[in-house]
C-alpha cells in the first residue's frame, strides 16, 4: 500500500476516534454471528483477505467461527494488484500475497475480508483476480468499515460499522497486527474545515480532493499507505 508522500504517518490519536479496540472486536463477533446464521454454521467458508489489513482481519474471524463451531475456518489472501483498473495511470508497486487454503475454492462460499469499502474498485479487482483461482459456490464481502460514496453496484453482506463520511476525508484503520494497536480514526482531508491546508485555490477547478490509499479500491490518493485507508 503507497504511503503519502511526505506525510508524517498517521497515528492511532490523529483524527477523531470512531472504532476502538473494544469496539472491533465486538464489531467482528458480531459479523462472526452473522456469517454463521446466513452459511447454515459456516461448514463451506473459505475466508479471503484482501492485503493489507484485511488479512489480519480475516484471520481473526475464522478464529472466531472455530470457536463457535470447535471447527476449523479455512483462510487465506487474495491479492489484487493486478487486476486493478488503475494500473496505468499509478507508479509501478509491489505485488502482495495471495494464499489459498489447501481445499481451494471450487463449490465453496468465499467471503472476500477488507478493512474498509469506498469505491468498490478494490471488491471489482478481487472478484477477477478470484476467477482465476477458482469457481466458488457464492461470493460474499465482509468489512470492518463501509465509508459509502460506491463508484460500482457493489455492497457488502457483513459490515462492522457504517459510516457516513465525506469524500475529502480519510478513514484510518489500525490493527494491532500491522500498527501495534486497534483503532479505528476518521482524519479531515486536505481543504476540509481545520485540516490545515489552507482555504480553496483560486482560479477554478475543485480545492484538493483527500488523499486515496493503497492500491486497491480508487480511494483518495495516499489515505491507504501502512496506517489503512479507503478503497
Amino acid at each position: 500500500m503507497a504511503a503519502m508522500v511526505g506525510a508524517a504517518r498517521p497515528g492511532a490519536g490523529d483524527g477523531k476516534a470512531v472504532l476502538g479496540a473494544d469496539e472491533i472486536r465486538r464489531a467482528l463477533t458480531r459479523i462472526g454471528h452473522e456469517i454463521l446464521e446466513r452459511t447454515d454454521g459456516g461448514g463451506d467458508v473459505v475466508l479471503l483477505g484482501i492485503p493489507t489489513r484485511g488479512v489480519p482481519l480475516a484471520r481473526r474471524l475464522a478464529g472466531r467461527l472455530a470457536q463457535a463451531e470447535a471447527a476449523d475456518v479455512p483462510f487465506g489472501s487474495l491479492d489484487v494488484t493486478l487486476y486493478r483498473d488503475d494500473l496505468r495511470l499509478r507508479p509501478a508497486r509491489a505485488l502482495g500475497h495471495t494464499e489459498v487454503p489447501p481445499g481451494g475454492i471450487d463449490g465453496k462460499i468465499v467471503i472476500l475480508v477488507d478493512d474498509v469499502l469506498y469505491s468498490g474498485r478494490t471488491v471489482r479487482a478481487a472478484l477477477d483476480a478470484l476467477s482465476d483461482i477458482g469457481r466458488p459456490r457464492a461470493v460474499q464481502l465482509a468489512v470492518l468499515v463501509d465509508r459509502g460514496h460506491r463508484e460500482l453496484p457493489i455492497r457488502p453482506d457483513y459490515v462492522g460499522k457504517n459510516l457516513p463520511t465525506s469524500k475529502r476525508e480519510q478513514v484510518r484503520v489500525l490493527l494491532a497486527e500491522t500498527d501495534g494497536v486497534d483503532a479505528v480514526r476518521l482524519l479531515a482531508g486536505p481543504g476540509s474545515p481545520g485540516a490545515g491546508g489552507g482555504p480553496p485555490r483560486a482560479g477554478g477547478g475543485p480545492p484538493g480532493q483527500g488523499a486515496q490509499a493503497r492500491p486497491a479500491e480508487s480511494r483518495q490518493p495516499g489515505a491507504g499507505g501502512p496506517a489503512g485507508g479507503d478503497r
